[in-house]
């Protein structure tokens, strides 16, 4: 059953992901991540099984589909 770890809500639908991770202070981005995105507050939730997919392919079992240029910006 879902419950959202920041609203509280427990109400999710599927949906795919994107999202930026650090690995030792280099970025990557993972694309099409099936997630739980929580209703009230957008929050993406994911199963153990995809967040240790997610752990393997970005720590060296997989390669990247393309590497792409990011813009970055800051507040201060």
């Amino acid at each position: 059953m879902f419950k959202c770890h920041v609203c509280g809500c427990d109400a999710a639908r599927p949906e795919y992901v994107s999202e930026v991770f650090s690995i030792e202070s280099h970025r990557v981005l993972v694309e099409q991540i099936p997630a739980q995105v929580c209703v009230r507050c957008g929050e993406a939730a994911f199963s153990r099984e995809t967040t240790e997919e997610i752990r393997r392919l970005v720590h060296g079992d997989g390669r990247p589909v393309r590497t792409e240029c990011m813009d970055v910006f800051a507040l201060s």
